[in-house]
């Protein structure tokens, strides 16, 4: 039987494995994940069943957000390691039949990006300006910003440096954005993306990718709406999914098919559905994050719909779509799903009074959030597409949510206003627990060793990963069943198609799929209050006990016919 990593496609139905290194393992005790502690762990990653890893940036950074801030491109920060230790991961990924994915990070780079400094250096009109998006202020002496626009993390888009001149940053001001329209910028990461290609890199995760392409000269600045909206696409927006990323994509494309196999690419994009596709075309990434299911509740009527616009979003690019209930960004779902579930933006309003601020309004049901996360990933699991898991999922983490706000990373927590402030997105970041019963939870190899950068809650340790591993009723063990189930029934053939199963009512969401040895498996999830019946066949699996042989509310079973 061919496996899916055999293949030349293998994307196309790959199971991958979201490793933020800062947070995964520490092997040299300075309370930092590392690229080394990634491949002492490789053993566990195999073990869970997974065919690709993706690494959250790993390049030097001043750390203003997370590493998302590159000084250099094709280098390691040195307290993850160095570019030996990078390929010895890559080896070791691969030894184990792993593919390695990294992101990329081209919409911005570090304000300590040596063309961000020299910028700063050559002055108002200089090539070195030219990299970046520069504007001269408003009002006299430019006092000014060149509009209203707002960052995604609170406060002014634009940032003076003293001579009149603006610069953009969509995100923290430690992030500027880069000019694509400058040749410059294409063939800089045209060479990146050789640089880590030729390491023996299998993908590329790329952020932000709906934001490269501005328009900033159609029309004068301040007659732009202050905020022009990430749900507002095409030419009249100005900074968001603009019809010429697409040109950048498509000379990726080019690129990525120097390499055999094909590299690939998947974007993260968060926009309409409807034009998930065209950054999804083998003309250009290959694949798009999917984020329907992330901003979904616990609902069937919002799961439904979510799935339905991704397959179709998968069919009209000609590729396959991908399927995501956690990341980086995002509170963890075991959580959420844990909230009062009622429609979305009171759901996600909820989630930010709690999540996001003190940690202390709500308490989220943990049993309910766990049961209901196991029946999503049954069901996440079955569908036709990629599915990308976040690291801890697989042991059940909930969002820390009462981190000290003197502990917190995230610049969100630095530009947001206290009383209206957002603690941000460390409460999914924070360091994962190895073993119950050492204190920092094993996450630094060494015995002596710095505390790990984000605080640890002493629940962690009925999470670790020895305590699950001698559970073999934990959400540790139900994640390798099902990863090996999947593994086992449902891509080898590359086949993805899918029927949707009638006969129940409106809180089952049922579909149908092929397997690899000419059967059928069927994937049934309740969402309701009243347990259903489930069709005739074998139950391969299930996400809790059935009751008399009926399917229980927040629950899924595969059945195999």
């Amino acid at each position: 039987m061919t496996r899916n990593n055999d293949r030349a496609d293998w994307w196309r139905q790959a199971v991958v494995y979201q490793v933020y290194p800062r947070s995964f393992h520490d092997a040299n005790g300075d309370g930092l994940g590392d690229l080394r502690g990634v491949t002492a762990k490789m053993g566990y990653i195999a073990a869970l069943g997974v065919d690709a890893i993706w690494l959250s940036p790993f390049y030097p950074s001043p750390l203003a957000d997370g590493g998302y801030d590159v000084a250099d491109y094709r280098d390691v920060d040195p307290r993850l390691g160095s570019l030996e230790d990078f390929d010895e991961m890559v080896a070791a990924a691969h030894g184990a039949g792993v593919k390695v994915v990294v992101d990329i990070v081209p919409n911005h780079t570090s304000s300590e990006h040596p063309w961000f400094r020299a910028a700063l250096g050559a002055g108002p009109g200089s090539p070195e300006r030219e990299r970046y998006i520069f504007r001269p202020g408003r009002g006299e002496h430019g006092e000014l910003p060149p509009n209203g626009w707002r960052s995604c993390f609170g406060g002014p888009a634009w940032q003076p440096v003293g001579d009149g001149e603006w610069y953009l940053h969509l995100f923290a001001a430690e992030q500027p954005d880069l000019n694509w329209s400058n040749p410059e910028v294409h063939e800089d990461f045209r060479r990146t993306l050789r640089f880590w290609s030729d390491r023996g890199v299998d993908g590329f995760r790329v952020d932000v990718a709906h934001a490269l392409a501005k328009d900033l000269d159609s029309r004068p600045l301040d007659a732009w709406p202050d905020d022009p909206g990430q749900d507002r696409p095409g030419e009249d927006n100005p900074l968001w999914d603009r019809p010429e990323v697409h040109d950048i994509y498509r000379e990726w494309r080019q690129v990525f098919n120097e390499y055999e196999p094909a590299r690939f690419a998947v974007g993260e994009a968060w926009i309409v559905p409807e034009h998930q596709w065209r950054y999804a075309s083998m003309e250009e990434l290959g694949q798009v994050f999917n984020f329907e299911l992330a901003k979904a509740n616990w609902m069937a009527d919002e799961m439904r719909p979510a799935i339905e616009e991704g397959l179709a979003a998968a069919e009209r690019s000609g590729s396959t779509t991908t399927w995501v209930l956690s990341n980086h960004d995002v509170p963890r779902h075991a959580t959420r799903y844990g909230l009062p579930q009622v429609k979305s933006a009171e759901h996600h309003q909820l989630a930010n009074d709690w999540l996001l601020r003190d940690g202390r309004s709500y308490r989220e049901d943990r049993a309910l959030g766990t049961r209901r996360a196991r029946a999503a990933l049954l069901m996440e699991l079955g569908l036709p597409g990629s599915v990308y898991l976040y690291q801890g999922e697989e042991l059940g983490l909930f969002e820390v949510a009462d981190l000290p706000w003197d502990a917190l990373e995230d610049p969100q927590a630095r530009t947001t206003a206290h009383g209206d402030a957002l603690k941000g997105r460390d409460g999914c970041r924070v360091p994962l627990p190895w073993e119950a019963a050492r204190e920092d939870f094993g996450f630094s190899a060494p015995a002596e060793h710095a505390p790990a950068h984000l605080p640890q809650p002493a629940w962690f340790a009925g999470h670790a990963v020895d305590a699950e591993e001698r559970d073999q009723g934990s959400m540790l063990w139900f994640y390798r069943r099902a990863l090996a189930q999947r593994a086992r029934l449902l891509t080898a053939t590359g086949d993805t198609s899918l029927a949707w199963v009638s006969g129940y009512d409106d809180q089952v969401i049922a579909y149908e799929r092929p397997t690899d040895d000419g059967r059928a498996l069927v994937s049934v999830t309740n969402f309701g209050a009243h347990a259903v019946p489930l069709p005739e066949g074998e139950v391969l699996l299930a996400s809790v006990p059935l009751e008399g042989g009926l399917l229980p509310g927040d629950a899924c079973a595969w059945v195999v016919r």
